[in-house]
């Protein structure tokens, strides 16, 4: 198996701008994806995210740089980088978020990529990617719950 990328592809009856404000959000996000959130949603813009009891020691805490911020349609950022560092291609992971209108909702389509720069070991490679791929497969349908539950209360 190549450990090139991650992608999804996910039908939300949502429309792109609620989607993108669910993807975007430091509220939105900590209902589908970390315990805890902070971000400036627009390009250069950081952020960490929290993932556990933030007082905890065991927490693990992410630096994010949003890349691009498009609203409705783009939201990227990079992260999976030091502390201190400037999140770059060889040093971080690329999370790209494309929202296309589809009927009545958006198609969203995932991506990750930035694996094999990071210049990591094989085992290593494997061992990120997999954790990646299994952590995304568990949150990309929470996300889609969360939009639809932001329709339904508007």
């Amino acid at each position: 198996m190549e450990y090139g990328s991650i992608e999804r592809e996910l039908r939300i009856d949502a429309s792109p701008e609620v989607v993108y404000e669910v993807v975007s959000s430091a509220e939105h996000l900590r209902e589908w994806w970390p315990d805890e959130a902070e971000l400036d949603p627009v390009p250069g813009g950081t952020g960490r995210i929290v993932f556990g009891d933030p007082a905890s020691p065991d927490a693990k805490v992410e630096e994010l740089t949003v890349v691009e911020a498009d609203p409705p349609r783009r939201f990227a950022f990079r992260w999976v980088y030091d502390k201190g560092e400037t999140a770059a291609p060889d040093n971080s992971l690329l999370v790209t978020i494309d929202l296309v209108p589809s009927g009545d909702g958006t198609l969203l389509r995932f991506k990750e990529t930035g694996f094999r720069e990071r210049g990591w070991e094989a085992a290593v490679l494997e061992q990120a990617y997999l954790d990646h791929a299994r952590g995304w497969d568990h949150f990309l349908p929470r996300l889609v719950t969360r939009a639809t539950e932001l329709v339904a209360r508007r």
